[in-house]
């Protein structure tokens, strides 16, 4: 079961799509990943001007003869490297700052930047390096997305960065073929590498080198294109050179099993930035499983997609005071679809929603007593 609002997957009952794997997150911090890095100087430059495009699908493309080398490299320029401050602890209990890496990918020419989240924890100081070695110092973070591990990032007072093109991760399919692009300074500066999506819609643990559990990710690509401390935090990209995903965590147990978060679940966030400066995360506000052809047949549903919103004895699935509940959605209701795109082939409940903005209204397509009806729905801002 999954709380759509807090994204937290409960134990729910026959449902084989997801799998819980120890991960560690790719976070290169020292101490944790452990790429330590000096401060690195850079002349200022200035860089094409490219628009932010949804342009056509182009999951559809595939990589001939030396095409990987030229996506890669129409797609580097918007690569960017994450230079962090971060205060670190010696064994004396002594502070100091120490400098730690990752990778972003510019998503506005005017500065709006995509990463993990764990990229930048714990940074007491942000810089940028572009493609060009380009640096851009006092970078601020502008927002992060409480459900999954994505932040923002702004440069400020600029308006003539690459911009990557975001794809539509709700059509991309199993076996297609994508490279994952990394900039991190050090041994892993612009690291490429190639692969197929090789499963959607997967659920992880992701924890950090210790073992600890951190964070639970769902509704993630899961790829046998290396996902490496290099990469963490750039861009998963299609044979046509869109980002369909953020590249995240990697297994520690099994060999070519990288996971991405999918693009269209940060475009809501990205939409409101570049509208207004700032950004929360839309939510619904729902307990729900993902309705399988195990859990329609174990529940008795009349359907095998969507989203079953189901209450136990400790919980209502419908959370007091939110969307959900203002727009009359009900327990035991399946959300099959939100403005048409159907829950499950094209993504979870709580990604789907990502793509939209606080304030936005969606409709849904609900099954209730075995009959197909329309709520439409008012998208308020993430509560804690």
């Amino acid at each position: 079961m999954e709380k759509e609002e807090k994204n937290e997957p409960i134990e729910q009952k026959n449902n084989s799509n997801k799998i819980a794997i120890s991960l560690a997150i790719v976070a290169i911090v020292l101490g944790s990943a452990g790429l330590a890095l000096g401060w690195i100087g850079y002349t200022k430059s200035s860089t094409p001007i490219t628009f932010l495009g949804s342009g056509i699908d182009g999951n559809s493309a595939n990589f001939t003869e030396g095409s990987i080398a030229d996506v890669a490299e129409k797609v580097s320029k918007s690569v960017v490297s994450i230079v962090t401050s971060v205060k670190t602890a010696n064994l004396f209990g002594q502070s100091y700052d120490s400098a730690a890496a990752g990778t972003g990918v510019i998503a506005t020419n005017d500065g709006y930047i995509i990463t993990n989240k764990h990229v930048i924890n714990g940074a007491s100081d942000i810089s940028v390096v572009l493609a060009d070695g380009t640096v851009y110092e006092g970078v601020e973070l502008v927002a992060t997305d409480p459900l999954n591990d994505i932040a923002f990032l702004k440069i400020k007072d600029v308006s003539d960065l690459v911009a990557a093109t975001l794809g539509d991760s709700k059509t991309i399919t199993v076996g297609q073929q994508v490279i994952a692009i990394g900039n991190a300074l050090g041994q892993y500066q612009n690291t490429v590498t190639a692969g197929i999506i090789s499963g959607v819609g997967r659920s992880v643990t992701a924890a950090d080198s210790t073992g600890r559990s951190v964070e639970t990710l769902s509704d993630m690509i899961q790829t046998d294109a290396a996902i490496n401390s290099g990469n963490s935090g750039g861009p998963l990209v299609n044979a046509a050179g869109e980002v369909i995903g953020i590249n995240t965590a990697t297994s520690t147990t099994a060999e070519n099993m990288g996971f991405a978060i999918p693009i269209s679940s940060a475009k809501g966030m990205l939409k409101q930035l570049t509208e207004t400066g700032q950004a929360s995360r839309a939510y619904l506000g729902v307990y729900s499983i993902e309705v399988t052809p195990e859990v329609a047949k174990a529940y008795n549903l009349p359907v095998t997609i969507g989203a079953y919103l189901y209450s136990s004895s400790n919980y209502s699935a419908i959370i007091s005071n939110s969307p959900a509940s203002r727009a009359g959605l009900k327990d035991k209701d399946i959300v099959t679809a939100i403005n048409g795109v159907k829950i499950g082939t094209a993504g979870s409940l709580s990604s789907l929603i990502g793509e939209y903005k606080t304030g936005d209204t969606v409709q849904l397509t609900v099954v209730r007593e075995g009959k197909e009806i329309a709520i439409n729905v008012t998208l308020e801002g993430y509560k804690k």
